[in-house]
């Protein structure tokens, strides 16, 4: 697959995956992953470190499977997650999509993001980079990993997996 070709995939892939949280299609959204994936958001350990291992360090956001994604998806939905209650709105935009690696089965993306919500009465937004996996499954491109860089990670009531 050429850069271009990549390019294009992966851009149409992280619009539709922003659209799909905005608009909480949880079920589309969860489609877009592979039942390996690896969803993860480190923890800063200063101000230029993040966390470099999931298993040993702290994270923001970690699922290591599509199953523990969908977990969390079902409390949004059910009602059971108390921060979830009122459902923030939301807007991601996401821009600067670039190809690192373009393979005919495997793309690595980076792309920097912005997500601003409205919750409670009050608008605040987070913003920082995502570096994506895709992985060829078919006809269609899925997410095999997903870390997101928050750079404002100053959190001052909520962080979830539709916030970013």
């Amino acid at each position: 697959m050429s850069p271009e070709q990549a390019l294009t995939t992966g851009s149409a892939l992280l619009y539709r995956q922003g659209r799909l949280l905005d608009e909480r299609r949880w079920q589309e959204w969860l489609d877009l992953f592979t039942e390996d994936c690896e969803y993860w958001v480190p923890a800063w350990l200063s101000e230029q470190r993040q966390t470099e291992d999931p298993d040993t360090q702290v994270s923001l956001i970690y699922y290591d499977l599509r199953s523990r994604l969908a977990d969390r998806v079902w409390r949004v939905q059910s009602g059971t997650s108390v921060a979830s209650d009122p459902m923030p709105r939301t807007c991601h935009a996401i821009t600067n999509i670039q190809v690192d690696e373009a393979g005919d089965d495997a793309i690595r993306l980076f792309a920097a993001f912005r997500v601003d919500y409205h919750w409670r009465a009050q608008s605040q937004a987070y913003f920082g980079h995502y570096q994506h996996t895709l992985r060829r499954d078919g006809a269609d491109w899925r997410i095999t990993r997903q870390k997101i860089s928050v750079l404002n990670d100053y959190i001052p009531t909520l962080l979830d997996f539709y916030l970013v």
